[in-house]
């Protein structure tokens, strides 16, 4: 039996709190503020026609795949088939498209049929069916990437920081990086190509390779740390020499 729909007379119009954090003039306020509008909002997911099935050998019509549409739950139905559809981030991830609105939806694909669901219940098939990324309104002006942590946060219904404004990440990163010769210290900065900028001090007068060899254990040090892959979801290394104090 078919679950009652709570969106019902959802007219596919942007929610007041999405747009006003689509609002938001800078980049990174706006990513926060999307990713708390999501948190108690809704998107649209995208439903494109299923491929012909094809036929058997004996020329009759392959069934369609029934697993994802015999819950009776539309939003998990809507989920299952939208799980299907993925975009592509700059750097070659996959990551689920979420819509703000019919508007932004059919522009992206006029043939999309756009259904609405809670954005923590699109969060999860993220988790489930791509590299744990959203993105809202891709191929738009306002297209937003939701980053990794964020989408993990959703997916639990939990709130989220952005690692640039994470009080306990400096020092996490400082703990992670003692001991590595020439490094003198650590700071968090937003990126600039990455979501957060790792400013290194270095002491002044490493050799070509010294330097080399500081930065590559620092990424191999940031790489094995669980709690900077659960908060950071890309980051760029800016070696800055220093004169020892």
């Amino acid at each position: 039996m078919l679950k009652p729909n709570p969106f019902a007379g959802d007219d596919g119009t942007v929610e007041p709190a999405m747009a006003a954090a689509l609002a938001e003039a800078d980049d990174g306020e706006r990513v926060r503020a999307v990713v708390e509008a999501l948190r108690t909002g809704r998107v649209l997911v995208p439903v494109v026609a299923h491929e012909h099935p094809g036929t058997t050998d004996d020329g009759a019509v392959r069934s369609h795949d029934a697993d994802a549409f015999r819950s009776g739950d539309r939003a998990a139905d809507a989920m299952a088939s939208a799980a299907m559809v993925s975009v592509r981030t700059p750097d070659g991830r996959a990551a689920l498209p979420i819509f703000s609105g019919v508007a932004a939806l059919h522009a992206w694909d006029a043939t999309a049929r756009p259904v609405p669901v809670e954005a923590t219940r699109a969060a999860l098939s993220a988790v489930g069916e791509t590299d744990s990324l959203m993105v809202l309104d891709p191929g738009g002006e306002g297209t937003v990437l939701v980053p990794r942590p964020a989408v993990w946060a959703l997916a639990q219904q939990k709130p989220w920081t952005p690692s640039w404004a994470d009080p306990e990440l400096p020092q996490l990163l400082t703990t992670a990086l003692a001991g590595i010769a020439g490094l003198v210290g650590v700071r968090l900065e937003r990126g600039e190509r990455a979501e957060l900028r790792v400013v290194l001090a270095v002491r002044a007068g490493l050799s070509a390779e010294q330097l080399r060899d500081a930065v590559g254990r620092v990424s191999q040090a940031l790489a094995e740390q669980p709690q900077v892959r659960e908060r950071v979801d890309s980051l760029e290394l800016y070696p800055v020499a220093v004169e020892a104090g």
